[in-house]
């Protein structure tokens, strides 16, 4: 499990972004380069990382799922996850 610090900075930013998204916007549109440098570096949607919404874990996380592949498949085993059957054959 991911330290809680880590995922509440991970939160923090993803507000940082939701907030500044229209100015970032306005300002990439009219070319006003140096206001843009102005804003927080974590308002940029690149600095986001997609975590296990489980767990946290920043690596083998399943865009599909929003799970990392441990959890995914420990719920899949445990039947929580519809239409997902251990292949066999």
């Amino acid at each position: 499990m991911a330290r809680k610090a880590v995922i509440a900075r991970g939160k923090k930013r993803e507000r940082l972004v939701q907030k500044y998204a229209a100015l970032r916007k306005q300002l990439k549109e009219e070319g006003r380069w140096d206001e843009l440098d102005k804003l927080p570096k974590n308002s940029s949607p690149v600095r986001l990382h997609n975590r296990c919404l489980i767990t946290g874990r920043p690596k083998g996380y399943m865009r599909q799922f929003g799970v990392c592949r441990v959890t995914f498949r420990e719920l899949a085993l445990q039947g929580k996850i519809p239409g997902i059957t251990k292949a066999s054959w």
